[in-house]
């Protein structure tokens, strides 16, 4: 997700507004307005610099964002003898900033009425974005607020920007907001966010506040909610509230004078006019409210909802930002009886609508871009999600159930009061949210062996989720990685179909029963199976998308490839009862079929024909985010091509207007069916009624207190243990005592954002400590053990027992992980240091924090123990906790683990399969017999084959694994490894005898 750039400076107005006492105040309302002061002269008095020195400076997207500035004389200039001018080619977001001194005091803006300057009109018609910051500590640590001018002249003009049309910003707040009032008292600059997706240049001059300060910034009017749900008959309350930005008592008098409006109700037959002034006398508190009342009238006669509205007149304060509107709720129609199946409840409600609001049904839109909320109710929308790193400022449970409430709350205003469905990426947890419970990633998980782990941590993850007042995970991915390049490998269960199968218990965690009647549960959420189909095949090189390799490229498949690999988990789904699928980006090529590579999101006979038909999904398709747009053809012919492919709810963050049209106008010219809108409207309203938000839109807050609470964690914890995959233990070196000194280093051993990877707290995560957790270190360290730790491995050596150096990769996610674009699959330099320095003073342990295999094998000789720990999330403690053996490793791979790029892609059931550590592969540390005869082991496990015992068939194939282990050590080659592969697949696939074979013949190969 983007990062939204204000960041403002200090040099600038220090040299030139007075800072003792701030600006004078003007004498009176009445009086003669102050004079200008200069912000920005642009004649070399500010320099070229950033925080912490006062400064212009220029940010972006990305490498080539950022537009480029200079000081430029000018004949023309409008004041002075130099301008601001710059060039700029922006395809994310760029512009500059002029940010105050962090360590100089904020600037009192009070006295004025807004801010101006000199712009030099392109005619390009593009918005030009003005943000100033009030408030806070410095620059970094303030309130941005927003507004806009249109470039659509040309040569320069004056333009001002009054502070009573600056508006707070929802999308994004570098802190997460302090007050949510401009007060105006303490500022620390602006910022300039120039056009996208243009070539342009600009010049900018004379910069500086201006006019007399409007009384109504100091106080305003406030309802307590634009939209007032009222039973039929019932008499709705608005509380009109008065506020001042200081909190102190109003100076002069504030009057509203209200009336009902025309609306869809009657006056006289739904309700009874009112019409008055209320009166806020000087000196009246602030926060001091009055109440207007509205009687509804009962007629008995089933009905959609109605609407009154209630026009304010504001005078001596702001008024709201819109009238609020009292909504009669429907009432006495049958889709309203909880007490009918669902299906008729469906068709009822289905036979209302119109194709406007079935549209509306069918679009989703990112939270962030709907600035203006009456948007919900005036398009129809269906749903909204937060994209990652989308959240609400605060970012805090109660944020969140508040915010999608207030979403739910404008849903009410429509005609049928169909509620919002809010969806999110809680991938591996609630990661958007600060504080929840962050599980390992999916390649973890499969490193488990564990259903039943996998449907708890399900279970957590749904209920931190909904707890927040969000029904909707677009989670589990089902992909099935085919090569570790791919930057979204660790989303995956792993390369071996059968083994993502059995982790779909995950989907039982997150819904409940596969008939769905667990969905209305308070902790259980609707899931997703993703990406359909294939994504996890697509070829190194393949991807168009920007600089990606993998990520949204071709899969090119035979067809008994597709369905034996890729399709059968989704059957799997379907039959769990999946509420949601979501298609890849990725396109698919069947060997035979002569179309070619097609996108999945146009592929009617994947979605339609397979996935509905053939599986008999009976769900619905919900879009990647954008996918429609990299469809080929106008975007008519986007929306059209995904329509009646199969797709029923739109993912268009920013375009969901334009959707909405774009659709209705398809159907009204027969290009898209009535029948194929009210299939898909079905669908959607289906799993709505499922999940029982027509009777409980709102957010049920009473899990909350179970957010990243010690039994979650707990959860979290043993799964981590679970997952790490013990490689290599020469010498017996794990587990360690506690009696042994430890020298602990690496990048990765106290860094919670990398543990966690990517999908935390933002899209692509980050390092450093951005969520609360426990790192590998702080884990170690709570073991008991003695410890010294130096990151870089600088610190001496001597005096210690064993070393563990905890490396790996930083945080990613999609395609910007792929290998090739800015990613490898070797140790950083310091990493390979470390390992250097460590392992060559003593014995050593060697963790590689991932999303997927790294190549260590020119150290292997160096390094005694080896771990694959994945990407762990948040409970560090479960790392330590086989570490020192309070539990025993147990974890296998998920993914084989190679020898050198060269090898990719590498999977079990290759013809060719020569691997450093085959899939499957995973020590214990656990008490267990490492002898006995396979051949009779063979034999029970044959039994328990026949007997359907899978408890115990299992039991045997495992006790048979570790006998193999043992014998093989780190002699692993490609004779060994093959059968020892295949035997871990014949395993999840119940072929249990099949399985000792293998292991029987892996075992002979051993040297």
């Amino acid at each position: 997700m983007r990062r939204t750039a204000l960041l403002v400076s200090t040099a600038l107005l220090t040299a030139l507004l007075p800072l003792a006492g701030g600006i004078t105040t003007a004498s009176g309302a009445d009086g003669p307005d102050p004079a200008p002061v200069p912000v920005d002269r642009f004649e070399g008095e500010v320099p070229f610099a950033a925080q912490p020195a006062e400064g212009i400076f220029t940010w972006g997207g990305d490498s080539d964002d950022p537009p480029t500035l200079a000081l430029t004389a000018r004949a023309d200039a409008p004041e002075g003898a130099k301008v601001l001018t710059g060039s700029y080619d922006i395809s994310g977001y760029g512009g500059f900033t002029h940010d105050y001194a962090a360590t100089a005091p904020a600037h009192d803006w009070s006295a004025h009425r807004g801010v101006r300057l000199w712009w030099e009109g392109q005619n390009s018609g593009k918005k030009i974005t003005f943000e100033i910051k009030d408030g806070g500590a410095h620059g970094e640590a303030s309130e941005l607020w927003t507004t806009s001018f249109t470039d659509d002249f040309t040569g320069w003009k004056r333009i001002e920007l009054p502070f009573s049309a600056f508006t707070y910003r929802t999308d994004y707040q570098p802190v997460g907001g302090i007050d949510h009032v401009l007060g105006l008292t303490r500022m620390w600059g602006y910022a300039v966010t120039l056009p996208t997706g243009v070539k342009g240049r600009f010049a900018m001059d004379g910069v500086e506040l201006y006019g007399a300060a409007d009384p109504a910034l100091r106080a305003s009017v406030t309802t307590d909610a634009a939209v007032v749900p009222v039973e039929e008959g019932g008499t709705a309350s608005v509380r009109v509230t008065l506020g001042t930005t200081d909190a102190q008592p109003v100076t002069s008098p504030v009057t509203v004078a209200y009336a009902t409006g025309e609306g869809t109700a009657g006056p006289g037959k739904d309700y009874t006019s009112v019409s008055g002034t209320l009166t806020f006398p000087a000196g009246t508190p602030s926060g001091t409210s009055r109440t207007v009342k509205v009687t509804t009238l009962k007629d008995r006669t089933a009905e959609a909802a109605e609407t009154i509205p209630l026009g304010l007149t504001v005078t001596g304060a702001k008024a709201p930002a819109e009238n609020p509107k009292i909504v009669i709720d429907a009432h006495g129609l049958p889709y309203l009886d909880s007490r009918l199946p669902v299906r008729k409840r469906v068709a009822d409600l289905l036979g209302r609508m119109s194709l406007a609001e079935k549209a509306g049904q069918m679009t989703q839109a990112e939270r962030g871009a709907v600035s203006d909320q009456n948007d919900i109710a005036a398009y129809d929308l269906g749903s909204l999600l937060s994209g990652g790193g989308s959240t609400p400022t605060p970012n805090t449970p109660a944020a969140w159930a508040k915010m999608i409430d207030g979403f739910q709350l404008r849903a009410r205003a429509t005609r049928f009061q169909i509620p919002l469905i809010y969806g999110v990426d809680a991938v591996h947890g609630h990661n958007n949210l600060t504080g929840a419970t962050v599980l390992p990633h999916n390649i973890g998980i499969g490193a488990t062996r564990d259903p039943q782990l996998a449907q708890r941590t399900g279970a957590v993850t749904a209920a931190e989720v909904r707890a927040t007042g969000i029904p909707w995970d677009f989670a589990p991915c089902l992909c099935v990685s085919r090569d570790e390049r791919w930057g979204r490998s660790y989303e995956s269960f792993g390369e071996d179909p059968a083994l993502v199968k059995s982790m779909e218990t995950v989907i039982q965690g997150l819904q409940g029963r596969a008939d769905g009647r667990d969905l209305a549960r308070a902790d259980k959420v609707l899931a997703t199976a993703k990406h359909f189909v294939a994504d996890g095949g697509t070829a190194y090189g393949s991807s168009t998308t920007g600089t990606y390799t993998v990520d949204q490229g071709v899969s090119t498949l035979t067809r008994q490839q597709l369905e034996a690999v890729h399709l059968a988990p989704y059957q799997e789904a379907v039959d769990r009862g999946v509420g949601t699928v979501m298609p890849s980006y990725s396109s698919l090529d069947v060997i035979g079929d002569g179309r070619g590579p097609v996108k999945m999101h146009a592929r009617a006979d994947m979605l339609s024909g397979v996935l509905k038909g053939r599986m008999g999904f009976d769900g619905f398709v919900i879009s990647d985010w954008n996918a429609v747009d990299q469809l080929p053809g106008d975007y008519a012919t986007q929306v059209r091509t995904s329509v009646n492919a199969g797709v029923d709810m739109m993912m268009v963050p920013y375009t969901y207007k334009e959707f909405s049209a774009a659709l209705t106008a398809e159907v009204k010219a027969g290009r898209v069916s009535e029948r194929r809108i009210d299939d898909a409207v079905s669908r959607i309203l289906t799993q709505k009624f499922r999940l029982g938000l027509f009777e409980h839109p709102y957010a049920d807050t009473s899990g909350a207190a179970a957010i990243g609470s010690p039994a979650h964690r707990a959860v979290a914890r043993e799964a981590v243990a679970k997952s790490q995959v013990l490689l290599k233990n020469d010498g017996g070196l794990l587990p360690l005592r506690k009696s042994q000194k430890v020298y602990v280093a690496g990048s990765n051993a106290d860094d919670i954002g990398n543990q966690s990877g990517g999908w935390t707290i933002t899209w692509q995560g980050s390092s450093g400590d951005i969520t609360k957790g426990t790192t590998i270190l702080a884990g170690i360290r709570e073991a008991g053990g003695k410890v010294t730790y130096s990151k870089d491995a600088s610190a001496p050596t001597a005096g210690n027992d064993v070393g563990v150096v905890v490396v790996g990769e930083t945080p990613y996610a999609e395609g910007v992980g792929d290998v090739g674009n800015g990613h490898e699959l070797t140790l950083s330099a310091a990493d390979r240091a470390a390992v250097d320095k460590v392992c060559g003073a003593m014995k050593c342990v060697v963790l590689t924090v991932s999303g997927r295999p790294l190549l260590v094998g020119d150290r292997l000789g160096k390094i005694d123990a080896l771990v694959a720990s994945w990407l762990p999330g948040t409970e560090g403690g479960g790392v330590a906790d086989v570490l020192y053996g309070k539990r025993p490793f147990t974890g296998q791979l998920p993914v084989t683990w190679p020898r050198g790029e060269a090898q990719l892609p590498i999977n079990v059931g290759d013809s060719t399969y020569d691997p450093q550590y085959p899939y499957g592969w995973g020590l214990t540390t656990k008490a267990a017999a490492r002898s006995g005869a396979l051949t009779t082991l063979g034999k029970a496990a044959a039994t328990a084959e026949r007997r359907h015992d899978d408890r115990r068939g299992r039991e045997l194939v495992n006790q048979a694994r570790l006998i193999v282990q043992h014998k093989v050590g780190q002699r692993i080659t490609a004779a060994v490894s093959k059968p020892f592969a295949e035997a871990d697949h014949a395993l999840l696939t119940g072929r249990y005898g099949q399985a000792l074979l293998k292991l029987l013949q892996a075992y002979r190969a051993a040297r």
